[in-house]
């Protein structure tokens, strides 16, 4: 039987995903990446679906974190998915990350698929 993230997938796969598509799968990979590195050190923003601290290190608590990942819903499943690799989402210019332990890379991907 599928579950509600495989149903989204196959509509993200088929190019017919909608907003609450990419809201889960977009939550759902956020959850495993905090899963695999929980902490407060880097922030990752999917805007507008979700955020969340990840990594060990200096616990970020208010305003601009000084460790910050940004990108949109779609390039943030192709990582998590490991469709598309950090550097090639970094050519891009849509992926924004500054301050320390930004690199993901290590923790890529959270799901083959």
């Amino acid at each position: 039987m599928s579950t509600p993230f495989d149903q989204a997938l196959e509509r993200y796969d088929a190019g017919t995903a909608e907003r609450p598509d990419l809201k889960l799968l977009t939550k759902e990979l956020l959850k495993l990446l905090v899963a695999k590195a929980p902490g407060h050190a880097v922030e990752v923003r999917v805007p507008p679906y979700g955020a969340v601290q990840c990594i060990e290190g200096p616990r970020h608590t208010r305003g601009t974190p000084g460790a910050m990942v940004e990108l949109p819903a779609e390039l943030w499943i192709e990582l998590a998915l490991g469709r598309t690799t950090w550097p090639e989402a970094r050519s891009t210019g849509k992926l924004r990350a500054s301050g320390e332990r930004t690199d993901l890379s290590a923790l890529l991907p959270l799901v083959t698929s």
